[in-house]
């Protein structure tokens, strides 16, 4: 069984989608939420959902305290949902290929250090771009430049706001992303 970690910052409607996606999937588990801010509702939808949480910070983070803890744990699998840190090249070594991230835009465009949430939306509407997206990647030691593994587009339309658009993006991360983890899944259970 493939055993995956959840690393999260914000509300967590991405983790709670992959944890109710895996508890029907005999191939996989999800064993643990990290979390690297107190009261984060990533923290209450783990606990209703019966999934052990592990809450640190920036030097847990760097000092490979957090590694240590998805090493002792088995972990497989590393998927970040919404967690807004630098993981370190430590962590990256110990789980080439294993750590998997989502972003709200069609990288490149709209990537990199501060773009999150409604930064990233308010960015594509302020570039005046006709369309806007999911991308999902590997990461590697720079944010949001990792190794595509899916791209899905929608468009943006002449009255977008923020929020508006922001809807119409949580819809295709949570209908792709935990297809794409079990895709994921299905590799390294082989």
């Amino acid at each position: 069984m493939v055993r995956i970690a959840i690393l999260a910052s914000g509300t967590g409607t991405n983790a709670e989608k992959l944890i109710t996606r895996f508890r029907q999937d005999p191939k996989a588990e999800v064993v643990l939420v990290g979390c690297d801010r107190p009261g984060a509702g990533v923290l209450d939808r783990a606990w209703e959902l019966g999934v052990p949480s592990f809450l640190f910070d920036g030097p847990m983070l760097r000092n490979g305290a957090v590694q240590a803890e998805l090493q002792r744990l088995d972990c497989d699998l590393v998927v970040l949902a919404g967690f807004l840190r630098l993981i370190p090249p430590a962590m990256i070594k110990a789980f080439p290929r294993r750590i998997v991230n989502i972003h709200p835009a069609l990288l490149p465009e709209h990537g990199g250090k501060g773009m999150y949430g409604e930064r990233v939306h308010r960015a594509v509407l302020d570039a005046g771009a006709v369309k806007s997206g999911i991308t999902i990647h590997f990461i590697d030691e720079r944010y949001d430049e990792g190794e595509h593994l899916l791209q899905v587009a929608c468009p943006v339309l002449p009255h977008d706001t923020p929020a508006t658009l922001a809807a119409r993006i949580h819809e295709l991360e949570h209908t792709h992303y935990p297809s794409v983890v079990a895709q994921l899944v299905d590799q390294l259970g082989e």
